[in-house]
Protein backbone atom coordinates (compact mmCIF):
# COMPACT_ATOMS: atom_id res chain seq x y z
CA UNK A 1 0.00 0.00 0.00
CA UNK A 2 1.41 3.35 -1.06
CA UNK A 3 1.05 5.79 1.84
CA UNK A 4 1.61 9.53 1.24
CA UNK A 5 3.82 11.49 3.63
CA UNK A 6 0.87 13.51 4.93
CA UNK A 7 -0.77 10.31 6.21
CA UNK A 8 2.32 9.46 8.28
CA UNK A 9 2.44 13.02 9.59
CA UNK A 10 -1.28 12.98 10.43
CA UNK A 11 -0.98 9.72 12.40
CA UNK A 12 2.08 10.88 14.35
CA UNK A 13 0.62 14.33 15.09
CA UNK A 14 -2.69 12.77 16.13
CA UNK A 15 -0.86 10.35 18.44
CA UNK A 16 1.12 13.20 20.03
CA UNK A 17 -2.02 15.30 20.56
CA UNK A 18 -3.97 12.44 22.18
CA UNK A 19 -1.06 11.51 24.45
CA UNK A 20 -0.51 15.19 25.35
CA UNK A 21 -4.17 15.50 26.39
CA UNK A 22 -3.86 12.25 28.33
CA UNK A 23 -0.69 13.47 30.10
CA UNK A 24 -2.29 16.86 30.87
CA UNK A 25 -5.26 15.15 32.50
CA UNK A 26 -2.92 12.94 34.53
CA UNK A 27 -0.66 15.81 35.69
CA UNK A 28 -3.24 18.43 36.58
CA UNK A 29 -3.98 18.91 40.28
CA UNK A 30 -2.81 16.60 43.02
CA UNK A 31 -1.71 13.02 42.23
CA UNK A 32 -4.60 10.62 42.58
CA UNK A 33 -5.43 7.01 41.89
CA UNK A 34 -6.80 6.08 38.50
CA UNK A 35 -10.39 4.99 39.07
CA UNK A 36 -12.02 2.00 37.39
CA UNK A 37 -14.54 4.34 35.73
CA UNK A 38 -11.78 6.54 34.28
CA UNK A 39 -9.92 3.49 33.02
CA UNK A 40 -13.06 2.13 31.35
CA UNK A 41 -13.78 5.45 29.62
CA UNK A 42 -10.23 5.79 28.27
CA UNK A 43 -10.06 2.17 27.11
CA UNK A 44 -13.32 2.80 25.25
CA UNK A 45 -11.87 5.97 23.69
CA UNK A 46 -8.68 4.28 22.49
CA UNK A 47 -10.48 1.19 21.17
CA UNK A 48 -12.97 3.45 19.37
CA UNK A 49 -10.12 5.45 17.80
CA UNK A 50 -8.58 2.20 16.56
CA UNK A 51 -11.92 1.04 15.16
CA UNK A 52 -12.49 4.36 13.36
CA UNK A 53 -8.99 4.25 11.89
CA UNK A 54 -9.57 0.67 10.70
CA UNK A 55 -12.85 1.63 9.06
CA UNK A 56 -11.13 4.54 7.29
CA UNK A 57 -8.57 2.08 5.91
CA UNK A 58 -11.38 -0.23 4.79
CA UNK A 59 -13.07 2.61 2.91
CA UNK A 60 -10.07 4.32 1.32
CA UNK A 61 -7.42 1.56 1.12
CA UNK A 62 -9.56 -1.53 0.60
CA UNK A 63 -10.59 -4.60 2.55
CA UNK A 64 -7.10 -6.14 2.45
CA UNK A 65 -5.46 -3.18 4.19
CA UNK A 66 -8.35 -2.79 6.64
CA UNK A 67 -8.35 -6.49 7.48
CA UNK A 68 -4.58 -6.50 7.99
CA UNK A 69 -4.87 -3.55 10.37
CA UNK A 70 -7.58 -5.17 12.50
CA UNK A 71 -5.71 -8.50 12.58
CA UNK A 72 -2.48 -6.73 13.53
CA UNK A 73 -4.20 -4.56 16.14
CA UNK A 74 -5.90 -7.55 17.78
CA UNK A 75 -2.62 -9.46 17.83
CA UNK A 76 -0.67 -6.58 19.37
CA UNK A 77 -3.42 -5.88 21.90
CA UNK A 78 -3.61 -9.55 22.87
CA UNK A 79 0.15 -9.80 23.32
CA UNK A 80 0.05 -6.57 25.35
CA UNK A 81 -2.18 -8.27 27.91
CA UNK A 82 0.69 -10.65 28.60
CA UNK A 83 2.97 -7.63 29.06
CA UNK A 84 0.73 -6.37 31.85
CA UNK A 85 1.70 -9.30 34.07
CA UNK A 86 5.31 -8.11 33.97
CA UNK A 87 4.26 -4.50 34.53
CA UNK A 88 2.53 -5.60 37.74
CA UNK A 89 5.73 -7.31 38.86
CA UNK A 90 7.79 -4.18 38.08
CA UNK A 91 5.40 -1.94 40.03
CA UNK A 92 5.61 -4.30 42.99
CA UNK A 93 9.39 -4.66 42.72
CA UNK A 94 9.90 -0.89 42.97
CA UNK A 95 6.95 -0.35 45.36
CA UNK A 96 5.45 2.38 43.16
CA UNK A 97 2.57 4.15 44.97
CA UNK A 98 -0.69 3.50 43.12
CA UNK A 99 -1.35 7.22 42.63
CA UNK A 100 1.85 7.52 40.56
CA UNK A 101 1.50 4.32 38.54
CA UNK A 102 -0.51 5.91 35.71
CA UNK A 103 2.23 8.46 35.04
CA UNK A 104 4.93 5.78 35.12
CA UNK A 105 3.03 3.72 32.57
CA UNK A 106 2.29 6.68 30.31
CA UNK A 107 5.91 7.87 30.08
CA UNK A 108 7.18 4.30 29.81
CA UNK A 109 4.79 3.59 26.94
CA UNK A 110 5.80 6.81 25.14
CA UNK A 111 9.42 5.63 25.32
CA UNK A 112 8.32 2.24 23.99
CA UNK A 113 6.45 3.89 21.09
CA UNK A 114 9.56 5.82 20.05
CA UNK A 115 11.79 2.75 20.25
CA UNK A 116 9.28 0.54 18.45
CA UNK A 117 9.00 3.11 15.68
CA UNK A 118 12.74 2.84 15.09
CA UNK A 119 12.55 -0.96 15.34
CA UNK A 120 9.73 -1.15 12.78
CA UNK A 121 11.54 1.17 10.32
CA UNK A 122 14.70 -0.94 10.50
CA UNK A 123 12.73 -4.19 10.28
CA UNK A 124 10.77 -3.08 7.20
CA UNK A 125 13.93 -1.95 5.40
CA UNK A 126 15.80 -5.16 6.20
CA UNK A 127 12.90 -7.44 5.22
CA UNK A 128 12.56 -5.68 1.87
CA UNK A 129 16.19 -6.51 1.15
CA UNK A 130 16.38 -9.99 2.68
CA UNK A 131 13.08 -11.81 2.21
CA UNK A 132 14.59 -15.05 3.57
CA UNK A 133 14.33 -13.47 7.04
CA UNK A 134 10.61 -14.32 6.95
CA UNK A 135 11.65 -17.95 7.41
CA UNK A 136 13.65 -16.93 10.48
CA UNK A 137 10.72 -14.93 11.85
CA UNK A 138 8.34 -17.82 11.27
CA UNK A 139 10.53 -20.38 13.03
CA UNK A 140 11.19 -17.91 15.86
CA UNK A 141 7.45 -17.40 16.42
CA UNK A 142 6.80 -21.15 16.49
CA UNK A 143 9.62 -21.57 19.02
CA UNK A 144 8.23 -18.70 21.12
CA UNK A 145 4.84 -20.42 21.10
CA UNK A 146 6.51 -23.61 22.34
CA UNK A 147 8.25 -21.76 25.19
CA UNK A 148 4.98 -20.16 26.28
CA UNK A 149 3.36 -23.58 26.61
CA UNK A 150 6.46 -25.11 28.21
CA UNK A 151 6.78 -22.36 30.83
CA UNK A 152 3.07 -22.10 31.62
CA UNK A 153 2.40 -22.32 35.34
CA UNK A 154 5.99 -21.77 36.39
CA UNK A 155 6.59 -18.16 35.49
CA UNK A 156 9.27 -16.36 37.45
CA UNK A 157 7.68 -13.83 39.76
CA UNK A 158 10.96 -11.96 40.22
CA UNK A 159 11.73 -9.11 37.87
CA UNK A 160 15.21 -9.37 36.33
CA UNK A 161 16.75 -6.02 35.46
CA UNK A 162 17.92 -5.69 31.86
CA UNK A 163 21.25 -4.22 30.81
CA UNK A 164 19.85 -0.71 30.13
CA UNK A 165 18.25 -0.54 33.56
CA UNK A 166 21.44 -1.75 35.28
CA UNK A 167 23.41 0.88 33.38
CA UNK A 168 20.98 3.64 34.42
CA UNK A 169 21.19 2.60 38.07
CA UNK A 170 24.99 2.66 37.94
CA UNK A 171 25.39 5.95 36.07
CA UNK A 172 22.66 8.16 37.56
CA UNK A 173 22.75 9.10 41.26
CA UNK A 174 19.35 8.03 42.58
CA UNK A 175 17.40 9.09 45.66
CA UNK A 176 16.39 6.35 48.08
CA UNK A 177 12.69 7.25 48.01
CA UNK A 178 10.10 8.67 45.62
CA UNK A 179 9.82 12.46 45.58
CA UNK A 180 6.20 12.82 44.60
CA UNK A 181 5.86 12.09 40.89
CA UNK A 182 9.08 13.91 39.98
CA UNK A 183 11.71 12.09 37.94
CA UNK A 184 14.62 14.49 38.58
CA UNK A 185 15.27 16.53 41.73
CA UNK A 186 18.02 18.64 43.23
CA UNK A 187 19.32 17.51 46.62
CA UNK A 188 21.89 19.72 48.41
CA UNK A 189 22.72 21.37 45.12
CA UNK A 190 23.25 18.03 43.38
CA UNK A 191 20.96 16.87 40.57
CA UNK A 192 19.63 13.35 41.16
CA UNK A 193 17.08 11.07 39.59
CA UNK A 194 14.32 9.41 41.59
CA UNK A 195 13.05 5.83 41.49
CA UNK A 196 10.24 7.23 39.31
CA UNK A 197 12.64 7.64 36.37
CA UNK A 198 14.17 4.21 36.95
CA UNK A 199 10.72 2.58 36.83
CA UNK A 200 9.87 4.47 33.63
CA UNK A 201 13.03 3.14 32.03
CA UNK A 202 12.15 -0.36 33.26
CA UNK A 203 8.68 -0.20 31.70
CA UNK A 204 9.92 1.24 28.40
CA UNK A 205 12.85 -1.13 27.90
CA UNK A 206 10.87 -4.18 29.04
CA UNK A 207 8.17 -3.39 26.48
CA UNK A 208 10.86 -3.13 23.82
CA UNK A 209 11.97 -6.67 24.71
CA UNK A 210 8.39 -7.82 24.25
CA UNK A 211 8.53 -6.27 20.78
CA UNK A 212 10.95 -9.04 19.80
CA UNK A 213 7.88 -11.29 19.74
CA UNK A 214 5.15 -8.91 18.67
CA UNK A 215 6.89 -7.14 15.78
CA UNK A 216 7.71 -10.39 13.91
CA UNK A 217 4.15 -11.55 14.65
CA UNK A 218 2.54 -8.55 12.97
CA UNK A 219 4.98 -8.70 10.05
CA UNK A 220 3.57 -12.18 9.60
CA UNK A 221 0.15 -10.61 9.03
CA UNK A 222 1.19 -7.66 6.89
CA UNK A 223 4.36 -6.42 5.26
CA UNK A 224 3.10 -2.83 5.16
CA UNK A 225 5.20 -0.68 7.54
CA UNK A 226 2.39 1.87 7.89
CA UNK A 227 -0.08 -0.77 9.11
CA UNK A 228 2.54 -2.33 11.40
CA UNK A 229 3.28 1.07 12.95
CA UNK A 230 -0.33 2.20 13.38
CA UNK A 231 -1.43 -1.15 14.85
CA UNK A 232 1.37 -0.86 17.43
CA UNK A 233 0.48 2.76 18.19
CA UNK A 234 -3.20 2.05 18.86
CA UNK A 235 -2.44 -1.08 20.88
CA UNK A 236 0.16 0.62 23.08
CA UNK A 237 -1.72 3.90 23.62
CA UNK A 238 -4.57 2.11 25.40
CA UNK A 239 -2.32 -0.23 27.37
CA UNK A 240 -2.05 1.99 30.43
CA UNK A 241 -5.80 2.22 30.96
CA UNK A 242 -6.15 -1.51 30.31
CA UNK A 243 -3.68 -2.08 33.17
CA UNK A 244 -6.05 -0.41 35.64
CA UNK A 245 -9.25 -1.72 34.08
CA UNK A 246 -8.28 -5.36 34.22
CA UNK A 247 -6.74 -5.13 37.68
CA UNK A 248 -7.18 -8.45 39.46
CA UNK A 249 -8.74 -9.98 36.35
CA UNK A 250 -5.25 -10.58 35.00
CA UNK A 251 -4.69 -13.21 37.67
CA UNK A 252 -7.81 -15.00 36.43
CA UNK A 253 -6.65 -15.36 32.84
CA UNK A 254 -4.97 -18.67 33.62
CA UNK A 255 -5.04 -19.90 30.02
CA UNK A 256 -3.75 -16.69 28.42
CA UNK A 257 -0.37 -18.26 27.66
CA UNK A 258 -2.00 -21.10 25.72
CA UNK A 259 -4.07 -18.67 23.67
CA UNK A 260 -1.09 -16.46 22.84
CA UNK A 261 1.01 -19.53 22.05
CA UNK A 262 -1.60 -20.76 19.56
CA UNK A 263 -1.77 -17.32 17.90
CA UNK A 264 2.02 -17.00 17.62
CA UNK A 265 2.32 -20.56 16.33
CA UNK A 266 -0.41 -19.95 13.75
CA UNK A 267 1.24 -16.74 12.53
CA UNK A 268 4.65 -18.44 12.45
CA UNK A 269 3.34 -21.25 10.24
CA UNK A 270 1.50 -18.70 8.07
CA UNK A 271 4.71 -16.71 7.65
CA UNK A 272 6.73 -19.76 6.57
CA UNK A 273 4.02 -20.89 4.13
CA UNK A 274 3.80 -17.45 2.53
CA UNK A 275 7.58 -17.23 2.25
CA UNK A 276 7.61 -20.65 0.55
CA UNK A 277 4.81 -19.59 -1.80
CA UNK A 278 6.70 -16.44 -2.81
CA UNK A 279 9.83 -18.56 -3.33
CA UNK A 280 8.00 -20.59 -5.97
CA UNK A 281 6.76 -23.56 -3.94
CA UNK A 282 3.43 -24.12 -5.69
CA UNK A 283 1.83 -26.38 -3.07
CA UNK A 284 2.37 -23.91 -0.21
CA UNK A 285 -1.05 -22.30 0.47
CA UNK A 286 -1.61 -18.62 1.23
CA UNK A 287 -3.64 -17.94 4.37
CA UNK A 288 -6.21 -15.17 3.67
CA UNK A 289 -6.36 -12.26 6.10
CA UNK A 290 -9.99 -12.97 7.02
CA UNK A 291 -8.94 -16.39 8.29
CA UNK A 292 -6.10 -14.87 10.34
CA UNK A 293 -8.49 -12.32 11.84
CA UNK A 294 -11.01 -15.04 12.69
CA UNK A 295 -8.41 -17.31 14.30
CA UNK A 296 -7.04 -14.49 16.47
CA UNK A 297 -10.46 -13.27 17.62
CA UNK A 298 -11.91 -16.74 18.31
CA UNK A 299 -8.76 -17.90 20.12
CA UNK A 300 -8.73 -14.95 22.52
CA UNK A 301 -12.48 -15.30 23.16
CA UNK A 302 -12.18 -19.02 23.94
CA UNK A 303 -9.09 -18.44 26.10
CA UNK A 304 -10.80 -15.75 28.15
CA UNK A 305 -14.06 -17.67 28.66
CA UNK A 306 -12.23 -20.93 29.53
CA UNK A 307 -10.02 -19.08 32.03
CA UNK A 308 -12.96 -17.47 33.81
CA UNK A 309 -14.86 -20.78 33.94
CA UNK A 310 -11.86 -22.55 35.48
CA UNK A 311 -11.33 -19.82 38.08
CA UNK A 312 -15.02 -19.90 39.02
CA UNK A 313 -14.99 -23.70 39.37
CA UNK A 314 -11.80 -23.59 41.46
CA UNK A 315 -13.35 -20.97 43.73
CA UNK A 316 -16.51 -23.06 44.13
CA UNK A 317 -14.57 -26.24 44.94
CA UNK A 318 -12.21 -24.55 47.44
CA UNK A 319 -14.71 -24.50 50.39
CA UNK A 320 -15.56 -28.19 49.83
CA UNK A 321 -11.88 -29.16 49.81
CA UNK A 322 -11.25 -27.11 52.95
CA UNK A 323 -14.19 -28.85 54.65
CA UNK A 324 -12.86 -32.29 53.69
CA UNK A 325 -9.42 -31.34 54.99
CA UNK A 326 -10.90 -30.19 58.30
CA UNK A 327 -12.89 -33.43 58.67
CA UNK A 328 -9.76 -35.48 57.95
CA UNK A 329 -7.74 -33.64 60.58
CA UNK A 330 -10.51 -34.06 63.16
CA UNK A 331 -10.70 -37.76 62.35
CA UNK A 332 -6.98 -38.12 62.99
CA UNK A 333 -7.11 -36.24 66.29
CA UNK A 334 -10.02 -38.28 67.73
CA UNK A 335 -8.13 -41.58 68.16
CA UNK A 336 -5.23 -39.73 69.78
CA UNK A 337 -7.62 -38.14 72.29
CA UNK A 338 -9.20 -41.50 73.08
CA UNK A 339 -5.79 -43.09 73.71
CA UNK A 340 -4.85 -40.25 76.05
CA UNK A 341 -8.05 -40.66 78.07
CA UNK A 342 -7.54 -44.42 78.32
CA UNK A 343 -3.97 -43.92 79.54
Amino acid sequence: MSVPLWAWVAVIVGMVVVLAIDLWIVDRGEPREFSLRQAGIWVGIYVSLAAVFGVILLIFAGTQAGGEFFAGYLTEYSLSVDNLFVFYIIMGRFAVPRMYQHKVLLVGIVLALIMRGVFIAIGAAVLNQFSWLFYVFGVFLVYTAYTLVRDHGREDEEFTENIVLRWARRVFPTTSDFVGSRAIVRVDGRRMVTPMLIVMIAIGTTDLLFALDSIPAIFGLTKDAFIVFTANVFALMGLRQLYFLLGGLLQRLVYISYGLAFILGFIGVKLVLEAMHESGVSWAPQVPIWLSLSVIGVTMAITTVASLIKVRRDAASAPAEAQRGQETSLGQEAPQGQEASQG
